[in-house]
């Protein structure tokens, strides 16, 4: 099991899943990549709390999210995770097809730490995905006492 820290990604879009999990395959990232389908189970594997601590059991490295979720949107996600105290130190990026201005400022006025359009292209969204994984998983230092790996273990080599 590793100790890194994973990325959640959060699509309800079945082609683009597929895509993004491939692209992230393709860095060979040492992150485990956990997949939420809807807003609603992303905020429940983000809030999940240790019984004893109160703290959350494991937050990850950085969220993918989409913005059109079916149940919860991922504006509203993004709200709740930056209203709380123990998880709104957690990168967020905003990965959505929407091109709405809109969209784009409420997602940094709710704290959000990048927007970014999917690509249409496939060799294009490929890369882009690539180059979020490896920034948010290899290259972003997180704040003090949310280390994203513990000492010792290196940081995974760029992608094939």
């Amino acid at each position: 099991m590793s100790d890194l820290k994973p990325i959640l990604l959060v699509e309800d879009n079945p082609r683009d899943l597929e895509l993004t999990l491939a692209a992230l395959d393709k860095c060979q990232l040492a992150n485990d990549v956990i997949v939420a389908r809807d807003g609603e189970e992303a905020l429940r594997m983000l809030t999940r709390r240790d019984p004893e601590t109160g703290k959350p059991t494991q937050l990850p490295a950085v969220v993918l999210l989409d913005l059109k979720l079916p149940k919860i949107d991922g504006l509203e996600v993004l709200e709740r995770v930056k209203n709380d105290p123990e998880t709104r130190h957690v990168p967020i990026v905003m990965l959505t097809a929407s091109r709405e201005e809109s969209d784009l400022v409420r997602s940094y006025r709710l704290g959000v730490n990048a927007f970014v359009v999917k690509p249409v292209d496939f060799k294009a969204f490929f890369e882009a995905i690539r180059d979020l994984g490896a920034f948010w998983a290899i290259l972003n230092e997180p704040p003090v006492g949310c280390a994203r790996r513990p000492a010792g273990i290196p940081s995974a080599g760029k992608g094939a």
